[in-house]
């Protein structure tokens, strides 16, 4: 192989980078303008992130100071509904959720006191549906009509000394990608439990991990307990996370450079070690049909389910590619840039699907690369058969 030949491949190959790098920057730029144009939409329509404060009451001592006080026990029950939206090239993660929670705020003090009881409701754009704060039970149950002012509903009650009213707070609502519930900071939590049940098993904890948890149905059944707590975290949870098609595309493209390097290594070494001379206008068609997958798996993504896509946009730059080697080099070129490209166009692709494989398939296929490579060529004489480009040694 010509010097000229080499220095031609690698400018056919910077070139095709340069393209792939351009129409990663495009994909990318599309994606952020599609979330940007949806987002505000979806959590409109939707709700943002939902955050559940923890209630607490309040009365005035003899010197007139205001006391905090925390509920004496808590039952909280909490359903997630998982319902992810799509729009444009991105799922937004959406979730419905039922609220009910019981506490017990108790009269600690050796007089009367009438307890201002404060419930802290999600804060932004959030439609509350099916709202009831009921004080007491049985026959003085008395459920409290009082409008939210700043998010806070408060309603009053007198308890005579040691005595303990219980409180129901219940509501549903919709929100997207996390769920929390929150305690005042340093506040001395007591006898507080919160059982959530969700409709998938693709949990994760930003906060607190739960101190039991179980498979329920298709999803988890999850428990927070804490006896005794002063400064107990909260609570949260994550909604699991939804396959992009946008960001996997651009990612797609970006590394593509890699995965053109390995196949060209691959077609060079074996067609000199068997003899088989290709022009480099030849290395340009190859180029242009390793660069027809990521620009028709990126732009069937409006219409086609991502999968499908994939599949599509692979199989056509496989016939491309191979269909072209076994033309243009024979049968054993043909089955070699079969393996090649499905390795490393394919699979290293196909690795973005799934989140911390990317590096580890890069690794393996360059590592096995080289073994076959070097098997296949250990009895080569490279001085004959790069001629000028790399003189025989003494």
């Amino acid at each position: 192989m010509k010097l000229t030949h080499l220095i031609a491949i690698a400018v056919i190959f910077i070139c095709t980078s340069i393209a792939w790098w351009l129409l990663g920057g495009v994909i990318m730029h599309r994606t952020n303008h599609v979330s940007y144009q949806t987002g505000d939409s979806v959590s409109g329509r939707w709700g943002p992130p939902l955050l559940q404060k923890h209630p607490s009451a309040r009365y005035t001592s003899s010197n007139g100071s205001k006391v905090m006080l925390q509920p004496a026990k808590s039952d909280v029950q909490v359903k997630l509904a998982y319902q992810p939206v799509k729009m444009g090239l991105l799922w937004h993660r959406t979730y419905g959720v039922q609220f009910e929670g019981a506490y017990t705020f108790t009269n600690t003090t050796a007089i009367t006191q009438t307890l201002d009881i404060d419930i802290e409701l999600p804060s932004g754009n959030t439609l509350l549906d099916k709202i009831n704060f009921t004080l007491g039970t049985g026959e003085k149950a008395r459920r409290s009509v009082a409008a939210p002012e700043q998010g806070v509903i408060t309603d009053s009650v007198q308890l005579a000394p040691g005595e303990s009213i219980p409180v129901t707070v219940s509501y549903e609502c919709r929100g997207m990608d996390q769920w929390r519930y929150a305690f005042a900071d340093a506040s001395r939590i007591r006898d507080f439990t919160l059982t959530m049940n969700t409709d998938f098993s693709d949990v994760n904890f930003p906060i607190s991990s739960p101190t039991d948890r179980k498979p329920a149905g298709e999803g988890m059944q999850l428990v927070w307990k804490y006896e005794d707590a002063i400064s107990a975290p909260g609570i949260g949870m994550e909604m699991p996370r939804e396959l992009n098609a946008g960001p996997v595309a651009s990612q797609i493209s970006f590394y593509a450079p890699l995965s053109l390097l390995l196949f060209f290594m691959v077609v060079i070494i074996t067609v000199i070690s068997r003899g088989v001379s290709l022009h480099p206008v030849n290395y340009f068609f190859l180029a242009a049909g390793f660069f027809a997958f990521p620009l028709l798996f990126s732009y069937m993504l409006d219409v086609v389910p991502v999968h499908l896509s994939f599949v599509i946009a692979a199989l056509a730059s496989l016939l491309l590619v191979c269909g072209y080697l076994r033309a243009v080099a024979g049968e054993f070129i043909f089955r070699v840039a079969v393996v090649a490209q499905t390795a490393y166009m394919v699979l290293f692709s196909y690795s973005f699907f799934f989140k911390g494989l990317t590096g580890l398939t890069l690794t393996v296929g360059g590592i096995v690369t080289l073994g076959v490579l070097m098997a296949l060529t250990a009895k080569v004489d490279w001085s004959q058969k790069l001629g000028a480009v790399s003189p025989r040694l003494a």
